[in-house]
């Protein structure tokens, strides 16, 4: 299998980027090639052999991933597997290209892997990067239904089948559209502990609009891709969460601003799930309530 590997770049964090690059460089087997973004900033020097594309404005998460696919032609397909990658990560062993080669030929249903991040000097795997409820343990590999977007491999036919990441959404729950799309048309997704991505211990909420894109695309998730009637009950319980967690008067008013704005503007196209995909999330431990 051909892998390559997306990653988009502000250009304010070079010694990160050239680390994960040498750390990509450094897998096992077929060389993986490697697409750089430059999300609206120019791309720092990167090794020879790495293509670059340099976008004149900020396209958002999705939109620069989106960018890296094409580079690697329509929806991705001169390879048959993309690693979508943080510059600021680092892949910490020199096998998971060999890993992903394998797990995608043994299974040929499986259409997206989620890796695991682990912080570079505690090895800790926060509870929110384990993504099904059950997280308390980080090291048991598992079926899911969603996958991080920093931290995954995606086989290129999926992007063929479904398409791309929402471009709209510009930051926040883009991966859960394309998981909840890959999954209704038969794809599976794995969570595996033993393909590690090193990554800083962050909050997401350090980034100034995360509590309204947040809550804005909750709502443009729900409005694309669920049967009418689940829609209230999955936003009215995201709305009770939100509520428990006490979130400071700014943020809530921040929150409250994004789930109204996701209601008043356009969410792209709606198809929403079968019920049997629902039946799958609910089997799978996290029905598309939740």
């Amino acid at each position: 299998m051909k892998v390559g590997a997306v990653v988009i770049t502000m250009g304010n964090r070079p010694d990160e980027l050239r680390a994960l690059l040498d750390s990509v460089a450094k897998q096992d087997g077929d060389r993986v090639e490697v697409v750089v973004v430059g999300n609206g900033s120019p791309v720092p020097d990167v090794p020879a052999g790495v293509r670059t594309v340099e976008l004149p404005e900020n396209l958002g998460i999705p939109g620069g991933r989106n960018v890296g696919i094409e580079a690697f032609g329509p929806g991705g397909a001169d390879v048959d597997v993309l690693l979508f990658l943080d510059d600021d990560g680092l892949l910490a062993h020199h096998d998971t290209a060999e890993l992903c080669r394998r797990a995608f030929t043994d299974d040929p249903r499986l259409g997206i892997i989620s890796f695991r991040i682990a912080d570079p000097e505690t090895g800790e795997t926060q509870r929110r990067h384990v993504p099904r409820l059950r997280a308390a343990d980080p090291m048991r590999s598992s079926r899911v239904t969603t996958f991080l977007g920093g931290a995954n491999a995606v086989r290129t036919r999926v992007l063929a089948e479904v398409g791309g990441l929402p471009d709209a959404f510009f930051y926040a729950h883009e991966e859960t559209d394309l998981a909840w799309r890959a999954l209704d048309a038969g794809w599976m997704i794995d969570y595996r502990s033993d393909m590690v991505l090193y990554h800083p211990t962050t909050a997401p909420s350090r980034h100034a609009v995360y509590h309204r894109m947040v809550a804005r695309n909750r709502v443009w998730l729900a409005r694309r891709n669920l049967p009418a009637l689940l829609v209230p009950v999955y936003l009215g319980v995201w709305m009770l969460l939100t509520l428990l967690r006490r979130p400071s008067r700014a943020a809530l008013k921040a929150w409250f601003g994004g789930f109204r704005e996701g209601w008043s503007s356009p969410c792209g196209p709606r198809r929403p799930m079968k019920w049997r995909t629902v039946w799958r999330l609910t089997r799978l431990g996290r029905p598309p309530v939740i």
